[in-house]
């Protein structure tokens, strides 16, 4: 009876015990606690039911060898099942190590990812750097030579202007300098004849002035004649008017011929300028007599 009380008392503790030796082995492992804890709680549930299995098949009226025998399989049973449950609870160990190891070798793989990333994200900006340093160097190297190019074009450009601008300052220059002296010459040349033309205008002016002093006096004394003419003018025309007035008179009353028709054109002409008969140098034979007759009328 006590052999089998300390049995029933062992496959009582039996699954506490299994679970203090599964706590003691997978201690190591506790930060894998999953696994560990998964294979400790099935021991410990495979425990309770073997030992009470032993308990349900011992019948109370049996004999002790008959439990012994009983206690000893279940015994048995229970070593079997704890040594499962440390083989299980050391497999979770091992299996817990190495999925630490797995864990720290993907930590330190994972690490070594980040730095290998930054490495090579450090390098493809520092080469992308160096790339665009390299692209701007080139593009100032092209915009330098395309401006140093057209700096050069406009250079030659300017210079031919110039030097252009500068022939034809120098010809205008030239140019100028001749007309100058042209000019200066023919300056010269106007004072010198303005210098005789002044001098001959002085003597002109005095010769004129004694011309003119012996014109007035010889105008005074043509004067005194023309007057002298002007009366013998008036006389003549006097004369001449009554000679006309008279001829009229007589060609009136007297027509020669059948009158002024059997005049020869000459003497009309004559007849028309003594009565001061206007146009008569343009005037045909009939517009003469014509004329005439009117003026002897009218007188």
């Amino acid at each position: 009876m006590s052999l089998a009380e300390r049995t029933r008392t062992g496959l009582r503790e039996m699954p506490s015990n299994a679970g203090w030796l599964l706590s003691r082995v997978l201690k190591p492992a506790e930060t894998v606690g999953s696994t560990a804890e998964s294979a400790t709680a099935t021991a410990r549930d495979r425990g309770r039911e073997m030992t009470a299995a032993v308990l349900d098949a011992a019948p109370v009226g049996d004999s002790v060898d008959v439990r012994m025998r009983r206690a000893r399989d279940a015994a048995e049973r229970a070593r079997e099942a704890e040594e499962q449950a440390v083989e299980a609870a050391q497999e979770s160990k091992d299996r817990s190590d190495r999925a630490r190891r797995v864990s720290e070798r993907a930590h330190a793989r994972m690490a070594e990812v980040d730095r290998e990333q930054k490495r090579r994200v450090k390098q493809r900006v520092a080469e992308a750097e160096k790339a665009a340093k390299e692209a701007v160097q080139r593009a100032r190297a092209e915009a330098d030579a395309d401006a140093e190019e057209q700096r050069e074009e406009v250079r030659a450009q300017v210079t031919a202007e110039l030097e252009v601008a500068e022939r034809d300052a120098e010809e205008s220059r030239e140019r100028a300098e001749e007309l100058v002296a042209d000019a200066t010459e023919k300056l010269a040349e106007a004072r010198r004849l303005a210098d005789e033309a002044t001098a001959a205008a002085r003597a002109a002016a005095e010769k004129a002035h004694r011309q003119a002093q012996e014109l007035a006096e010889e105008a005074e004394q043509q004067a005194g004649n023309a007057e002298a003419r002007i009366e013998a003018a008036e006389r003549l025309r006097s004369e001449t008017e009554a000679s006309a007035k008279s001829s009229a008179r007589e060609l009136k009353s007297t027509p020669p011929n059948g009158g002024l028709e059997s005049y020869r054109k000459q003497e009309l002409v004559e007849l028309a300028s003594s009565i001061g008969i206007e146009g008569f140098m343009s005037m045909t034979k009939a517009e003469l007599v014509d004329a005439i007759g009117k003026a002897s009328r009218t007188r």
